[in-house]
């Protein structure tokens, strides 16, 4: 039976470890998923931070994932959503020739109907950013191309989930449930 591929976003809460992105990625290696895109950085909580990795595949893998990703000791938390559960962006930046827009013929034009931003202006070229889906842009970068990109690169994504669990309230049930586990292992140890 074939089984629905969706595309997931994943965030994967950690301690701050030397080599914990490695371990992690390496997870999706072993079973052979593709990782479309990775964000790494700090999280709201100091020292906590989030990998956001998006993927393609059947929800009983990305569960399989999550499960594997949990029983690192230095994961805190692992979830996954689909598109309609996040609210998601990318940024992308654009190094063109600025001869190719101060002429203000059809590139600038293009610039301005995408609401893309100028960073900096150097005689040779201009560096441009754009934030959006993927989708968006990428349109620029293909509408751009036949101008000469000197150069181009995107971000992963980025994302917030709409349900309102929040990081700090995951880490205090967290720490609420060991606190529980510690107390019937002293009962226990009673004896």
């Amino acid at each position: 039976m074939y089984k629905l591929k969706e595309k997931y976003t994943i965030s994967v809460f950690t301690e701050d470890v030397v080599g914990i992105l490695n371990r992690v990625t390496i997870i999706f290696t072993r079973r052979k998923i593709n990782i479309e895109s990775i964000a790494a950085g700090e999280s709201e909580l100091d020292g906590i931070y989030r990998y956001t990795i998006v993927i393609t595949e059947c929800e009983e893998n990305v569960i399989k994932i999550i499960k594997q990703l949990e029983k690192q000791v230095e994961v805190i938390k692992a979830v996954y959503h689909l598109d309609n559960d996040v609210v998601f962006q990318e940024i992308a930046l654009y190094k063109v020739k600025t001869s190719v827009l101060a002429s203000g013929g059809k590139a600038e034009n293009i610039v301005r109907a995408h609401n893309a931003r100028v960073l900096t202006v150097e005689t040779a070229f201009t560096v441009l950013e754009k934030t959006g889906h993927k989708e968006e842009t990428q349109s620029l970068f293909e509408e751009l191309k036949p101008f000469g990109i000197l150069e181009f690169v995107r971000s992963g994504r980025v994302a917030i989930t709409k349900p309102m669990k929040t990081l700090a309230s995951i880490v205090e049930a967290m720490e609420k449930e060991t606190e529980s586990q510690d107390n019937i292992s002293n009962l226990f140890n009673l004896k």
